[in-house]
């Protein structure tokens, strides 16, 4: 009888992981959506590197409450509009702080970039609005996220990162546990 249940519940399984993949897919907004955010080094060099993870580290928690206080992807770009000021101040001090001399520069513009993923969003490649701070000749590899909808900020209040669960899996772990 026993073997009879596990048969029927992996048959059960199968079927309504079929159904589920068969059901149409939500489309990832186009890049109209999405307001991104570039931090680029001044160059390659490992200490470029090393304070543009810095200067991002301060940047995402300066940044942190003007992101969540957004509605609307207008709503950040203004906000961000406003608090350019702010974002080349905060980027100049964290380089100061590690002995770099130069500076900082942050603006809103359109660009264009590759495909991406983060946390599970693809995005397409395409023209998108972004904050781009660039640090001294901004020639280095760049670290980016998405400031609106604010994906670069979950998990960032608590330092946890984004846990991805399967309920499917977990109705199979309960099954076979009890």
């Amino acid at each position: 009888m026993k073997k009879f249940c596990i048969v029927f519940a992996f048959l059960f399984i199968l079927i309504v992981t079929a159904a589920l993949t068969a059901l149409p897919q939500a489309e990832t907004p186009p890049p109209a959506a999405y307001l991104r955010m570039h931090v680029r080094a001044n160059s390659d060099a490992e200490a470029d590197q090393a304070v543009k993870y810095a200067v991002k580290d301060a940047l995402v928690d300066y940044l942190m409450p003007i992101a969540a206080s957004c509605s609307s992807k207008a709503e950040a770009q203004e906000a961000l509009a406003g608090a350019l000021g702010g974002i080349e101040a905060e980027a100049e001090r964290v380089l100061a702080e590690h002995g770099f001399s130069y500076g900082a520069r942050a603006s809103l513009r359109a660009e264009r970039f590759p495909t991406r993923v983060y946390e599970g969003v693809t995005l397409a490649a395409g023209v998108y609005d972004a904050l781009i701070v660039e640090l001294g000749a901004g020639e280095g590899a760049n670290w980016w996220c998405v400031v609106y909808p604010p994906l670069c900020f979950s998990g960032a209040a608590s330092g946890e990162g984004v846990q991805l669960r399967s309920r499917l899996l977990d109705i199979i772990r309960d099954f076979f546990a009890g």
